[in-house]
């Protein structure tokens, strides 16, 4: 195979494992994002402390120590070994999803006061004005800048590869070493990186064209 492309099947040995970590990644950050949006807007102030402790904390904490606290610190702190890729996934779902939570609590805000009024018109409780009426609005809101975390998500799997797992960046740099072609190697994971990218872009534009059909965000 000619250079670069002879690279290639020893680097993209390590892309099941970047797609595994955002995938999980992405799932924890969609839990935890909607648990503390919600959980910011609640009456019970104890749950709204936790929900703003938790969103402080992990967005004002730099994601690298973050994974090198849960990988290292936690089994000495607790004695609990955590998985190499368990940790990547629980630090980086739980680190973009802090910033998720925000967006989920500005987006059900932006809900005009008229949905409110209007579902209490109608003699909905309040879980039923939530689910029926304000989400699913407040989603198509949410939809561009959980797309934007998602890819945010996706570039921050590179650093996983500190704590030893073999994913797509570990694998270029071990290539790295054996061969110092950084040129080749580094070019090949920027192109790999920014397709990937551009994957979940379109998915997001084509989700975010098809939930909208039929919406009139609240305007009419």
């Amino acid at each position: 195979m000619p250079p670069p492309f002879d690279l290639l099947p020893f680097m993209l040995q390590g892309l099941g494992v970047t797609l595994v970590i955002t995938l999980g990644g992405s799932m924890v950050a969609l839990v935890s994002a909607i648990l503390a949006g919600l959980g910011r807007r609640s009456d019970d102030v104890i749950v709204r402390w936790l929900s703003g402790a938790y969103i402080e904390i992990f967005r004002g904490a730099s994601a690298l120590v973050l994974l090198y606290w849960f990988f290292f610190a936690l089994p000495v702190l607790l004695d609990i070994r955590v998985n190499a890729i368990l940790a990547g996934i629980i630090v980086l779902g739980l680190n973009v999803g802090a910033y998720g939570a925000e967006v989920v609590r500005a987006s059900i805000a932006a809900v005009p006061e008229g949905q409110y009024r209007a579902a209490k018109a109608l003699n909905l409780t309040s879980w039923q004005t939530m689910r029926y009426v304000i989400v699913p609005q407040a989603v198509l809101a949410m939809i561009p800048p959980f797309g934007n975390l998602l890819i945010e998500l996706l570039k921050g799997t590179a650093l996983v590869s500190v704590v030893t797992v073999s994913d797509l960046t570990n694998r270029g740099m071990l290539l790295r070493d054996q061969t110092h072609r950084s040129l080749e190697i580094f070019g090949i994971l920027l192109l790999v990186y920014f397709g990937l990218s551009l994957i979940l872009t379109t998915g997001v534009r084509w989700l975010e064209r098809r939930l909208s059909r039929g919406q009139d965000h609240g305007k009419g």
